[in-house]
């Protein structure tokens, strides 16, 4: 008799429960709930306010006229009526970002991009290393006079495109020009903003004090090449990528020609690249002449577009269309900025920034200079995650701080530093950087694994910073 079915199987197994990972939230949603918790903190920390001067289009605090005001809590309206002003006051960048997009898509259509990287991938492979440092040491010129800031985000797709070719991840891509101009920036040495601008509203001589700050930029790009070089050396063991198994999260900024084999690189392409480059070099004489920025910087780019479309035989409305393809890839990452921006927005209408400035600044009152210059540093690094723009900051901090720094027998040169140092070190890792974010974004870097990524880095960063400004209390660094 045979043995009925149901009883000679055996009985299934059920499934173990899977345990659910934490997982990061997007971007938008982390900014989010960053604004959301400083729109609560203006129902619980008292409202005060400075009064201010405004001197040769310069807005500066008055120091010890800090009082308390009405208070104003942020209403429901008013936080998401805050996010939309933060994307109209994000408009210059917004618009860079995603005209940078358009810009490349159009360089790419041409095949001019694909042509320039093999070209120099061939002439790189085996000596990345020696292309590490020549392209960071040059954007960290490029930072450290100002010269470009916010505008590398309309770099980060070259990086991303040169980093597929030599078999780098989007994490190596997006340092290498990132942080080679941030490692500038943060050590600034001619920077009018917002070196000049701390300068000049500590009634120190412009630029003064470069010999030290000369030191200090080296010490930060020498860093910041090394750790790219070795994390380079780890792509290669078996360790490998910080991205896991998918170097390049996003595919907005890469293309699927970059690694065919047996690229040509024809005349008309060059060509191409040329008219790009000098379009580039005549973006960097107007901000430097000129004090162009954002705005323009984003017109040169239209510009590019325009000429090298119609050098690549496109037509107005092949242009027109792979323009507009290549800004829609960008969207995300170019609103992130005006996201970053509502945070400021949101404690300015509370009126509770100038009361957490006036209670760091009443913590360093009664002690000693390196204790004082210390932190002034640490409260500059902290309260750069509620101000995210440097000149912003300086013409908060400065005018508290440079009196203060007097009567604790702390030179102005460091306490200047201080601030400059205290905002750098951070700048990196700031989840409310509308361009470090915009970066991740674009990128589709997640920002956790690009902490883990930065840390490292960003803690030699403020080893250097702690150092100098340690000595610079030690030689009462001057002028005064």
């Amino acid at each position: 008799m045979d043995t009925p079915r149901h009883l000679d199987t055996a009985p299934p197994v059920a499934p173990s429960p899977q345990k659910k990972r934490l997982k990061m939230p997007d971007a938008y949603v982390l900014l989010f709930l960053v604004a959301l918790v400083c729109a609560i903190a203006t129902y619980i920390v008292p409202s005060g306010a400075f009064d201010r001067v405004t001197n040769d289009e310069i807005t500066t605090t008055v120091p010890g006229s800090y009082h308390t005001v009405e208070r104003s809590p942020v209403t429901f309206v008013g936080f998401f009526s805050a996010i939309a002003e933060g994307m109209a006051n994000a408009g210059p960048i917004i618009f860079l970002i995603l005209f940078t997009g358009g810009a490349i898509a159009v360089l790419e259509q041409t095949g001019a991009i694909t042509g320039m990287v093999h070209s120099i991938v061939n002439k790189f492979r085996e000596r990345q290393f020696l292309f590490i440092l020549i392209v960071a040491a040059i954007f960290s010129i490029l930072g450290t006079t100002g010269i470009v800031v916010n505008s590398v985000i309309g770099f980060i797709p070259l990086g991303i495109i040169v980093a597929r070719a030599l078999k780098w991840d989007a994490m190596l891509g997006a340092a290498v020009i990132y942080l080679g101009t941030y490692a500038g920036f943060n050590s600034t040495l001619l920077s009018p903003s917002p070196l000049g601008i701390s300068q000049t509203i500590a009634e120190l001589p412009l630029f003064s004090g470069i010999g030290l700050r000369t030191v200090i930029y080296i010490c930060f790009v020498a860093a910041t090449i090394v750790y790219l070089a070795s994390y380079a050396r780890r792509l290669k063991s078996d360790k490998g990528s910080l991205l896991g198994s998918d170097w390049f999260p996003s595919k907005a900024l890469v293309s699927d020609t970059e690694d065919s084999e047996n690229v040509v690189w024809t005349g008309k392409q060059k060509l191409i690249i040329l008219v790009t480059a000098l379009c580039l070099a005549g973006f960097l004489v107007g901000t430097f002449q000129l004090g162009w920025g954002d705005k323009e910087m984003a017109g040169t780019f239209i510009l590019i577009a325009i000429i090298a479309g119609l050098i690549g035989g496109m037509g107005g409305n092949g242009i027109a269309k792979t323009f507009i393809g290549g800004c829609q890839k960008l969207v995300y990452g170019a609103l992130i900025c005006g996201m970053a921006r509502c945070i400021s927005i949101i404690l300015d209408d509370g009126n509770i920034l100038d009361t957490i400035v006036n209670g760091l600044a009443n913590l360093l009152q009664g002690h000693g200079p390196i204790f004082v210059s210390v932190g002034m540093y640490l409260v500059s690094a902290l309260l750069h995650f509620l101000i995210s723009s440097g000149s912003g900051e300086s013409v908060v901090l400065i005018p508290i701080l440079a009196p203060l720094s007097d009567l604790l027998g702390v030179t102005r040169q460091v306490t200047v530093q201080a601030v400059m140092m205290g905002e750098g070190v951070v700048n990196c890792l700031n989840p409310t950087s509308g361009v470090l974010m915009a970066i991740l974004a674009a990128t589709g870097i997640p920002y956790t694994r690009w902490l883990k990524f930065m840390w490292p880095l960003a803690l030699t960063w403020f080893l250097i910073g702690l150092a100098s400004i340690i000595v610079g209390v030690l030689i009462k660094w001057g002028p005064f």
